[in-house]
């Protein structure tokens, strides 16, 4: 299977807001739309469409702290929202995915990953535990923040 990250369009915006979540899925990450307009107001974001095989499987949105006007000393990237639609969940397009990401981000310069997530049931701990993602001990709000090494 080929995963790629390509950039939504037009075309494709409406396809992207459409993806569905499992059920009890949705209080883990916002709608598509959502984190859309709110890459409208945030010069960090970059955001992506996940194609699997050429279909649209999924959607991605990172921040980019070094795309900020003032960015920090030393900038994060971070997996601000990732999503694969139900159908394709359980095939290994999350784990392409995130394969995909890892490159972009180190092809940015960057030597870590970070992430987020909201424990219990359903959430998607074991899936980023199970790709290396280790707790940092920090918390965003609710959320555990966690971080992968990128070498």
């Amino acid at each position: 299977m080929q995963v790629e990250l390509r950039a939504i369009t037009a075309d494709t915006v409406r396809a992207v807001c459409r993806l569905s979540l499992g059920p009890g899925q949705e209080n883990f990450v916002a709608p598509n739309a959502v984190s859309l307009a709110q890459a409208l107001f945030h010069p960090e974001a970059w955001y992506r469409a996940i194609y699997a095989d050429d279909e649209l499987a999924g959607f991605v949105m990172l921040e980019d702290q070094s795309q900020r006007a003032d960015p920090p000393a030393d900038p994060r990237m971070g997996l601000w929202r990732f999503m694969i639609d139900q159908r394709f969940q359980g095939r290994g397009v999350g784990r392409l995915a995130i394969a995909a990401v890892a490159q972009h981000a180190r092809q940015q310069g960057h030597v870590q990953l970070y992430t987020s997530y909201i424990p219990g049931d359903g959430s998607p701990e074991r899936f980023y535990l199970g790709l290396g993602f280790v707790p940092t001990g920090e918390m965003d709000g609710e959320e555990i923040v966690a971080v992968m090494p990128l070498r």
